[in-house]
């Protein structure tokens, strides 16, 4: 099995053989340089990705500050989904952290994938419902835990991410300032010294 193949199973669930090759078929690989812009906010989302290999970051520039609102690892996917299904202007700025390979999907096609996947609405309808469900967990993180227990949790699952990206972006993501971030970070590799 691809490891497109293993992507599609993850989030929209285990199909018959036929479906997963009708939806995979429509993937072509894309390759990003770091830096490039997958897609900016206020303009359409017109495409959703896999990541093959490479960093995503998903974020949005406000009138004082960048807010990070993820950074995307291999398996998982990029686009701005609320831009995608309804065709509204993207929310989020899509950029390559690091040289990327994408398996990728143009809206217009997958879109049409009901057409030739029987039971398509169901496995989308999934699709979604763990995409919502990962967003809840993301929020209740956020209200139910301090600044750092969300960095040990985020660290715990990601320690990878530490040396790959700049930690400014992660401290956004966890919803915490530079300054705080750094605090914390610097308590925990005094612990574990």
């Amino acid at each position: 099995m691809t490891a497109l193949e293993n992507n599609l199973i993850s989030y929209f669930g285990v199909m018959p053989e036929e479906s997963l090759q009708a939806i995979s078929s429509r993937f072509h690989l894309q390759s990003m340089k770091k830096g490039d812009c997958f897609l900016k906010t206020g303009t359409p989302s017109r495409k959703l990705s896999f990541i093959k290999s490479g960093l995503m970051r998903i974020y949005k520039q406000t009138e004082d500050k960048e807010v990070t609102q993820w950074i995307s690892t291999p398996g998982y996917f990029v686009a701005d989904l609320s831009s995608l299904l309804f065709d509204t202007p993207a929310r989020w700025t899509i950029e390559a952290l690091t040289d990327a390979e994408l398996f990728t999907i143009s809206g217009e096609d997958y879109k049409s994938i009901g057409n030739v996947v029987p039971n398509w609405h169901e496995l989308e309808k999934l699709f979604i419902a763990k995409c919502f469900t990962f967003l809840e967990d993301r929020v209740f993180t956020h209200l139910s835990m301090t600044a750092e227990e969300r960095y040990l949790h985020f660290f715990e699952y990601n320690k990878e991410l530490f040396n790959q990206v700049p930690l400014q972006y992660i401290a956004s993501m966890l919803g915490m300032t530079p300054e705080t971030f750094s605090r914390i970070r610097n308590k925990q590799l005094s612990q574990s010294s």
